[in-house]
């Protein structure tokens, strides 16, 4: 079988890329057999060069960073681009349009999945960037009519301190997991029916057994929706 090229623009943080690379081969040895692995490219940034110009609020020349990166992976022959991160979502469009490649946009197969198990009301956990702003919350109410929760400003201030202290250089707090399981609680009380893991560094430190709903873990999720893309 053919495979297609996937390219990666990760980095962000290199510790979800690995996930993201593990999981995409794993699957294509699952589905190929055993000496299989992924064709695949990955652009992979310093992360503290993304996360100084994400907290100063420069999304303009973030933006163009990862254009750049995307266009080094059409160059480099990917057949479409996936960008190994919720957050820098944010310039998807930007970055779509400056490629002739597809770029496999990570809230897609999540919403899909949600949709295909009959629910509608969702928590979302992440960066504040991306539990905040509308780029990310936007495109699952207005193209697959989910009813998007947020956790309270408290609770969005330690979900956020926790990725960005601990998850992206590597440390997993068992503290930190307790405080996310009960964030996780909160949503449900307000009426989540599942929880979007919507930080790629999240699945991490958080498991299905820290919740009383299904967690959709954005990362396992694009990373299978890769493969079957790559597959066809």
């Amino acid at each position: 079988m053919s495979q297609k090229v996937i390219g990666l623009i990760g980095g962000m943080s290199w510790e979800s890329s690995a996930e993201y690379y593990r999981i995409i081969n794993e699957r294509v040895r699952d589905r190929l057999g055993a000496l299989h692995s992924a064709r695949c490219l990955m652009w992979s940034f310093d992360f503290a060069e993304v996360e100084a110009l994400q907290h100063a609020g420069r999304w303009d020349d973030a933006t163009a960073l990862m254009i750049e990166a995307a266009r080094r992976l059409e160059r480099g022959g990917a057949d479409f681009v996936l960008i190994c991160t919720n957050t820098m979502h944010r310039m998807a469009d930007a970055v779509q349009a400056a490629i002739v490649c597809p770029l496999l946009h990570i809230a897609d197969p999540t919403a899909a999945r949600i949709r295909a198990a009959g629910l509608r009301r969702v928590g979302l956990l992440g960066t504040a960037f991306t539990m905040e702003q509308a780029f990310y919350k936007g495109r699952l109410a207005e193209r697959y009519g989910l009813e998007v929760l947020v956790p309270d400003a408290a609770d969005r201030a330690l979900v956020h301190r926790v990725i960005y202290e601990e998850l992206v250089q590597g440390r997993v707090v068992p503290a930190s997991r307790e405080a996310y399981r009960a964030v996780i609680a909160r949503l449900v009380a307000r009426g989540a029916e599942a929880v979007i893991l919507g930080c790629t560094e999240i699945m991490l430190l958080v498991r299905p057994e820290d919740s009383k709903v299904p967690l959709f873990d954005t990362t396992a999720i694009h990373a299978e929706a890769a493969v079957e893309l790559a597959l066809g």
